[in-house]
C-alpha cells in the first residue's frame, strides 16, 4: 500500500462502543470501554506496514484517571505478537508516534511525549512483511468505563511532527501548588499560607519524633544480640535469616525509598496545562524549573519547600523534618532512590544504588548487558567499583545495589539469543562458539541440532538471519546463564575488593528472575526483589532461598488509591482510600516479617508522584506525603503500629496482622 495511509477499524472488541457526540480533537471519534480487553481490531493485507516507519494518531482521554492501552501487531492467527504499551493522562490531547523499528527490539522504553506516557515495547519479535492485523486494547479500567477519542491511525514513512499545542477541554490541569485541578478531595491544600504553616510546624516537631521502644541506636532489636563487627552483616540463626546492626543487635530492615526532596513533573509540551509557572519576577524559584533543548520540568515540592524555608535554607530544613517523619512512622532504613547523604551524615541506616559508568569501554550485546568476555569489561568493573570508596568506612550503610532494574531483564528474551541478532561479532559470541564447540564438537554435529547451514564460524561472525529451533534456544538459554554468572561475579569481586565492609544487595530485580538467571546470582550477599503484590509470596521466597541459600530483601513495593487527586494508584494493587492503604501496609510488612527468608521490606516512595507525571508519565498515589507535604495520617499511624510490632512478629512472639482491605486491580500506566 502506498504510504502514508490510514487504517480503518475492522471491528470493535468486547463491549467497546462509539459515542457519536462531537470530539474536541479534529477528525477524532469517541469510544467508550467498560472492561479491560475492549478495543479496536484492524485487518490489512500482509506486508502493508513493511515500508512504514511510524504509526500515529491523536488521542484525548476523558475523565479523572489515567488510561492504560496496548497496541498489538501480529502475523496471522497463530503468529508471534509484538506489544506496545502506553498510557494517556486525562484532560489533554496527545499524539502517538510509534516507531516501527521497535518490532525488532530497537528499544524497550521510549520517551514520553506530553500526555502520551510510558511507551514500552515488549512481546515477541515480528516481521512487518508478514503482519496482517493490529489491535488497540484497554489494559485496565479504574471506574465504570473509560472514554477516549482518537483520529484515524496512520502508517507513514516520514516521522510525524510532535504535537505543538495540546487541546485542553477543561483548561489548566495543575494549580499553583502542584495539585490537580480536575478533582476536589478531602485534605486538598487551599493556599500557600496553609502549606507554609504545615511545613514549618513539621520542622518544629521533628526533634520530638523517635523510633519505637526497644529499637537500638541503629534501629535493630536491643533484646537479641549477635556478634558485633562494626558494620551490618547477615546471620542465619535458629531457622531464619537476620541482618545484624553494627553493634550486634538483630536487625530487620523496614525501609522507605524515594526519600528525596525532588518531585519533578515532566511538562514538556504541557506548559499551557499549568495555572502558574515561575516567571522573571520569581527568581527565587528559578532552580525548580529545568529547561533543556527538548524538555521542561518543574518541581513543585521544591517550590513549596522554598516558600516555607527560603531559597537557600530549605535543603537543611527538609533534611531535619524528613528524618523526624521517618522516625515518627518507625522506618529504620532509608531505601533506594533517596538522598542517602543525609542518612550518612546523621547515622541513619541506609542503602545506596551504584551508578552505571558514563563511559564504559566494553560494548553492549543487548540493551544494557555488556560484552562480559571483552577484557575491557574487567577494567570497566574495576572503575565501577571505585565509587564505593566514599562509603567504605560508613557504619550506617547497610549495603549497596549493583544496579537498578536492568533493561535486559524486561521482555523475557535471553541475552545470548538477542546477541546473535543484535551484533555481528564480539567477544561473547566467540565465547558462545567455544561453548557450542565443547557441546557439539564440529560444524556437522552443530548443524544436525541447530539446523542446516549453521556453523561455528557463523556463530562467531555473521549477520544472523537463521531461525532458531528449540534446541538452539535451549543452548542459548544455557549460555545466557554463563553470561549472567560472569557478569555478576566480575562486578561482585571488584566491589568486594573496593569495599569489604558492606553487603552486596545484588540487583534490584523487577520480577523474580528465571532459573537460568537466578543461578548466576550466587555472588550476592542478599537477593533483592521488587514485590508489587498484595503480600509477599512465601513460596517464591522459599524457592529462591533453596536455590541461592541467601536472604531476600523486598526492595520496592507500594499500594495506592484514587481518593487524593492523583490520576493513578501506582503499579501495585489498588485499594479504596488512605485508611485501606494503612491496613494493606500492615498486612504486607507483617506477613513478610514472619517469613524466615525475608530480612526486610522497603516501601517505594516517601512522596506521591506529580499529577502531570514524572519523566516517563507515572502519576500515582504511592507516597506517605503529597506534593504539599500533607501527611496521609491513616497510613502513617498504621505503619507505626506495624513497626512497633515488627520484632515480636519476626521472633514469632506476635501473630502477623492479617485483616486485608478489599483490593482492586492496579490502575497505572
Amino acid at each position: 500500500m502506498r504510504l502514508p495511509f490510514a487504517l480503518e477499524p475492522y471491528t470493535l472488541l468486547g463491549s467497546l462502543g462509539r459515542d457519536e457526540r462531537a470530539a474536541p480533537v479534529f477528525d477524532a471519534v469517541w469510544y467508550v470501554a467498560g472492561a479491560a480487553g475492549d478495543g479496536l481490531l484492524y485487518h490489512f493485507p500482509a506486508g502493508s506496514l513493511a515500508g512504514a516507519n511510524y504509526l500515529t494518531a491523536d488521542m484525548l482521554l476523558d475523565g479523572e484517571s489515567v488510561g492504560a492501552f496496548r497496541l498489538e501487531l501480529q502475523a496471522g492467527d497463530e503468529g508471534p505478537v509484538f506489544t506496545f504499551d502506553y498510557g494517556l493522562l486525562p484532560g489533554a490531547s496527545a499524539r502517538m508516534r510509534l516507531p516501527l523499528d521497535a518490532v525488532q527490539a530497537g528499544g524497550w522504553v521510549y520517551d514520553r511525549e506530553g500526555a502520551w506516557v510510558k511507551p514500552v515495547a515488549g512481546g515477541q519479535w515480528v516481521d512487518l512483511r508478514h503482519v496482517d492485523r493490529l489491535r488497540i486494547v484497554l489494559r485496565a479500567v479504574g471506574g465504570k468505563s473509560v472514554r477516549w477519542c482518537m483520529t484515524p491511525l496512520v502508517a507513514t514513512a516520514a516521522e510525524p511532527l510532535k504535537l505543538a499545542q495540546p487541546v485542553l477541554p477543561q483548561g489548566a490541569l495543575l494549580d499553583s501548588l502542584g495539585q490537580s485541578t480536575l478533582r476536589t478531595w478531602r485534605g486538598k491544600s487551599s493556599t500557600v499560607d496553609e502549606v507554609v504553616d504545615r511545613l514549618q510546624t513539621q520542622l518544629r516537631n521533628a526533634s520530638a519524633q523517635h523510633w519505637p521502644e526497644g529499637f537500638s541506636k541503629w534501629g535493630g532489636w536491643q533484646h537479641k544480640q549477635f556478634v558485633a563487627t562494626g558494620f551490618f552483616h547477615t546471620q542465619w540463626d535458629a531457622g531464619r535469616w537476620w541482618l545484624v546492626d553494627p553493634e550486634g543487635c538483630a536487625f530487620w530492615s523496614a525501609g522507605q525509598g524515594g526519600v528525596c526532596p525532588h518531585v519533578e513533573a515532566n511538562i514538556t509540551g504541557l506548559e499551557d496545562a499549568l495555572t502558574w509557572l515561575p516567571g522573571a519576577t520569581d527568581a527565587e524559584f528559578a532552580t525548580a524549573v529545568d529547561r533543556y533543548p527538548d524538555a521542561v520540568s518543574i518541581d513543585f515540592m521544591q517550590i513549596n519547600l522554598m516558600r516555607a524555608f527560603g531559597p537557600n535554607a530549605w535543603p537543611l530544613s527538609w533534611a531535619e523534618l524528613t528524618l523526624g517523619q521517618l522516625c515518627r512512622a518507625g522506618f529504620n532504613t532509608i531505601g533506594s532512590g533517596s538522598d542517602w547523604l543525609i542518612a550518612s551524615e546523621t547515622g541513619f541506616p541506609y542503602v545506596r544504588t551504584l551508578e552505571p559508568l558514563a563511559d564504559p569501554q566494553a560494548s553492549f550485546i543487548y540493551r544494557d548487558f555488556p560484552d562480559v568476555f571483552d577484557p575491557a569489561f574487567q577494567q570497566d568493573a574495576a572503575r565501577f567499583a571505585k565509587q564505593l570508596q566514599t562509603t567504605r568506612d560508613d557504619s550506617a550503610m547497610i549495603g549497596y545495589f549493583l544496579m537498578d532494574e536492568p533493561a535486559w531483564r524486561i521482555g523475557g528474551e535471553s541475552p545470548a539469543m538477542v546477541m546473535l541478532f543484535a551484533t555481528q561479532t564480539c567477544a561473547s559470541r566467540r565465547a558462545l562458539a567455544d561453548f557450542l564447540r565443547e557441546r557439539y564438537g564440529d560444524d556437522e554435529n552443530l548443524a544436525k541440532h541447530w539446523g542446516d547451514g549453521i556453523s561455528i564460524a557463523a556463530v562467531i561472525d555473521s549477520v544472523w538471519d537463521h531461525p532458531l529451533n528449540e534446541t538452539a534456544l535451549a543452548d542459548l538459554t544455557d549460555f545466557s546463564a554463563v553470561l549472567v554468572e560472569t557478569y555478576f561475579e566480575t562486578l561482585s569481586a571488584t566491589c568486594q575488593q573496593a569495599d569489604p565492609n558492606h553487603l552486596n544487595l545484588g540487583v534490584r530485580c523487577a520480577t523474580v528472575p528465571p532459573q537460568w538467571c537466578l543461578n548466576g546470582m550466587h555472588s550476592f550477599d542478599v537477593l533483592t526483589l521488587n514485590g508489587y503484590a498484595e503480600r509477599v509470596s512465601a513460596d517464591v521466597l522459599e524457592d529462591v532461598h533453596n536455590t541461592l541459600r541467601k536472604p531476600v530483601l523486598i526492595g520496592e513495593w507500594h499500594i495506592g488509591a484514587l481518593d487524593v487527586g492523583l490520576p493513578s494508584a501506582g503499579l501495585g494493587p489498588r485499594v479504596r482510600d488512605q485508611m485501606a492503604r494503612g491496613a494493606a501496609y500492615r498486612v504486607y510488612l507483617e506477613q513478610a516479617a514472619a517469613l524466615p527468608w525475608c530480612v526486610g521490606v522497603h516501601h517505594a516512595a516517601h512522596y506521591d508522584q506529580p499529577a502531570l507525571g514524572r519523566y516517563d508519565g507515572e502519576a500515582g498515589n504511592i507516597g506517605f506525603y503529597d506534593i504539599c507535604h500533607r501527611p496521609y495520617d491513616d497510613l502513617i499511624r498504621a505503619a507505626r503500629i506495624a513497626h512497633e510490632r515488627l520484632y515480636p512478629v519476626v521472633l514469632g512472639e506476635e501473630t502477623p496482622f492479617d485483616e486485608p482491605p478489599p483490593y482492586m486491580p492496579p490502575l497505572s500506566v
